[in-house]
Parts: structure tokens; sequence; C-alpha cells
């Protein structure tokens, strides 16, 4: 694929489509998008699966190999273009451009995967309920609690309703008044909780220690292939990728902040979240001589037979931070499918967030059933969304966003973005050329299972 020279691109009026009124708030708000479920939930279980410190290590050499390139090339597409993720595309290469088509499932990502995230971040805000309740009983009588809401699909629906209702009040009041000033508030509440929570495990509990040794000593003897796999996927979908999130919050942005030091502050805030988490949860874990490796399970099942024993003055705090995390991230999902509307189909904020947070909603709707099965698979709706996304949709899209940037978008407009010296442009290329592709590449071969590996 030949490199061609790309000029310029219109700017869209910033009256209408708006932009970030600080770079601060262009900060949170980017950081709130990446720190969602993936940090505060996903990132601890795997962590326990995969054997904790040698793992967090590979994790973090994966940051920096594949998901700070990756945002790198979304911001890039995004400020130069100064339009959501189909626009963008096209300003970036030409009218009509099949790479349009990449902009397009990123809509589609952020659409398909907001039903199932709103429906996961019901269940933290039902916990929350569930926390100032008090959680008794046996440990069975308390896992049992999460299998009867997952299981009911009226109780599901309640919570998913109030998520979604939050996250559409958001994003009608715009960039600035909604999105922004929420995160504003949101993400120093979430760090602060989430400090707080992390400081109790370490002096507190008689786990702290066990934790910091588990996550940051490595062990390269519990380390497999599948972990290093496992690291390198989750590397690329904590930081919201794939999914033009950051295309769009890019396009928010306004020229003369460096973007290399933007995305090593959004990794940097998204990996420490994730390790804090981590701290805060295993103090608990081995506090109480749990297996670390507790899988899904582990915040809706394990921790809450654990807050019966610390009382809601922990449990609260610890879903009330789980439901920031997601809406934080929730918000960002939908304003992908949002700013489409704006900017190519001319639809105002308030049509285009209230028509498709609608239509969002029903797909939740039929993914907060667990009996709604799709046809001619084995699948629930929830399920399908959770495969078909993960597994394909969002690598299929960072590849084809990190081989837009490294092999069409010229040296010169990567070089004037980034605004680094002859040495540094060279090897950001040679990253964003070869390196980056592969390793999301391996990604995806491997989530379709159709890359064999053997255990070390």
């Amino acid at each position: 694929m030949a490199e061609q020279p790309t000029g310029d691109t219109k700017t869209s009026s910033q009256s209408t489509r708006g932009n970030w009124g600080t770079h601060l708030g262009f900060i949170l708000a980017a950081a709130g998008s990446a720190i969602g479920l993936g940090n505060i939930w996903k990132f601890p279980y795997i962590t326990g699966d995969y054997g904790g410190g040698a793992f967090v290590l590979v994790y973090l050499l994966s940051v920096v190999v594949v998901g700070l390139p990756a945002m790198l090339a979304e911001l890039i597409i995004g400020r130069r273009s100064q339009k959501s993720p189909v626009g963008a595309f096209q300003a970036m290469h030409r009218k009509g451009s099949p790479w349009r088509l990449t902009g397009w499932l990123g809509i589609l990502s952020g659409f398909v995967i907001l039903a199932i995230y709103s429906v996961i971040a019901g269940w933290s805000m039902a916990y929350v309920y569930k926390s100032l309740q008090g959680f008794s009983g046996s440990a069975a009588d308390i896992m049992e609690q999460f299998d009867a809401l997952a299981g009911s699909a009226f109780d599901t629906s309640v919570w998913h309703t109030l998520f979604m209702v939050l996250c559409t009040l958001i994003v009608i009041g715009g960039v600035q008044r909604g999105i922004e000033r929420w995160n504003k508030i949101l993400m120093p509440l979430l760090v602060i909780i989430l400090v707080g929570l992390a400081t109790y495990g370490i002096i507190a509990t008689h786990g702290g220690g066990q934790a910091i040794a588990f996550l940051f000593k490595p062990d390269f003897s519990k380390l497999s292939a599948e972990g290093v796999l496992s690291a390198l996927g989750h590397a690329f979908f904590t930081l919201s990728l794939g999914m033009g999130a950051m295309i769009t919050y890019g396009s928010y942005m306004k020229r003369g902040s460096s973007l290399v030091k933007d995305a090593i502050t959004i990794s940097i805030l998204d990996t420490l979240i994730a390790l804090i988490a981590g701290v805060a949860i295993f103090s608990l874990v081995f506090h109480y001589n749990m297996e670390p490796s507790q899988s899904v399970g582990l915040i809706f099942k394990t921790l809450p037979v654990l807050f019966a024993e610390t009382g809601p003055w922990i449990s609260v705090p610890f879903f009330i931070l789980l439901s920031f995390a997601a809406l934080t991230s929730g918000i960002s999902l939908l304003e992908v499918v949002v700013s489409y509307f704006i900017d190519e189909r001319g639809w105002s904020r308030m049509k285009a967030t209230l028509i498709m947070a609608s239509a969002i909603y029903l797909v939740g709707l039929f993914a907060a059933n667990p009996h709604a099965m799709v046809p001619f698979t084995n699948l629930t709706v929830f399920g399908l969304i959770d495969v078909t996304s993960t597994n394909y949709m969002l690598p299929i899209g960072g590849l084809l966003t990190v081989i837009f940037l490294g092999w069409v978008v010229s040296d010169a407009v990567r070089k004037e973005e980034l605004n680094l010296s002859d040495s540094f442009a060279g090897a950001f290329k040679f990253i964003v050329k070869y390196l980056t592709p592969i390793a999301i590449l391996i990604v995806l071969l491997h989530g379709v299972q159709l890359l064999p590996f053997v255990d070390f």
C-alpha cells in the first residue's frame, strides 16, 4: 500500500459541534473514557488468573507497544480532521474513500458495546443499593444474589434504564457543559474513592503487603503464553481503542497541545487506576485467604462475601467507584454514535442523542434478558454482542486505524501533528507501520482462535 500525501483538512464549525473548554477537561474526559469497568473489574481478575507481577510487567510493555501508538493514531486522525469517525477518514483521505468504513465500524462498535456495557454498569449500580442494605447470610447466599440479579430480565432492565438515562442526560448537555463538566466531577471522586480503598487495604488489613508483592514482584514461572496474549489484548481494549472514541474526543481538541504528552498522560492514568484497583481488591482477597484467580465472579460474587465482614462503609464506596468508572466510559461510547449524526447528518445534539440513546437502550433490553437467544446460534444477545465486539470489531477497527496512519497518511502530516524530531518521527513511523499492526493482528487471531500457542 503506497503512502499518499494528505493536505490540510477543512475544519467544521466549532460553534456547532463544540470543543473542549480546557486542556484539563480533555485529559479527564479521555482518561474517563479509558478508565472503565475494564480497570476495576477485568484487570484484577485476569491478573489473578495469570499469576500477578509477571503479567503486570508484560501488560505495561504491551501498553507501550500497542496501546500508546494506537491511541496516538486515533488522536491524530481526530484532531487533524475535526470530524467524527466516518468524516474523519474521508477528510484525511478523500470524499467517498473506502476508509470511511473503518469509521462506520467504530460507530457500530460504540453502539452495540454500549448496549451490553449498560447492562453490566446497571449491575454495578444495583450493588450500590445492595451494599446500603448490607450483605448478610452464608457465602452461598451472598453469591446467589448476583445470579438472581443477572437472571432477572426485569431487575436488570430497571438498572440498565437508569444508567442509560444518566448517559443520555450528560451527552445532551454537550461537549463542555455535559461531558467535560461531569468528567471534572466524576474523575476526581473516582480517584479519591479508589485511593482511599487502597490505603485501607494496605493499612487496615493483613493482605496489603501480600497484594503489593503479588502485583509488583514478577514470577515468570507463573506466566503462560495465554497470559502474554491476554496482556496484549487488554492493553489495547482498556484504552477505549478501536471504537472511534479517541477519534471523536480528539476531534474536539484545539491545536497547540502535545498529542504525545497527552497520550502518555492518559495511558499512565489508565494504568495507575488499574494497579491501584488491584491493590485495593487483592488486599481484601489475601486478608481473607481467598484465591486471587476468581475469574469474572471476583467483583460481584467473591468481594460481596468479604464485604459482609467489612460492612457497607467499604462496599458502598467500592460500587460507587465501579459505577462512576462505567459512567465516564458509557458517555464516551454514546458520544461516538451521536457525533456522526451531528456532523454528517446535521441533526441537533438533542435529536441525535435522544434517538440514538433510545435505539441503544432497546438493544440493551434484549441483552438484559438472559433468555433472549439469537436464532441459529447457542448464544444470548448479550453473548453474541460480547463475542463479536471483543474478538472481531474492536481489533479489526484498531488494526485498520493504525494501518491507515502508518501507510496512508503522509510522513509530513504525522510529523506535524506529533511535533517530533526526525529521529523520533522515524521511530514512531516504524512502530505504527509494523510493530503495532502485527501486535493487534496477533490479538485478533488469538481472539478468533486462529492462533495456536504453546505454554512456556
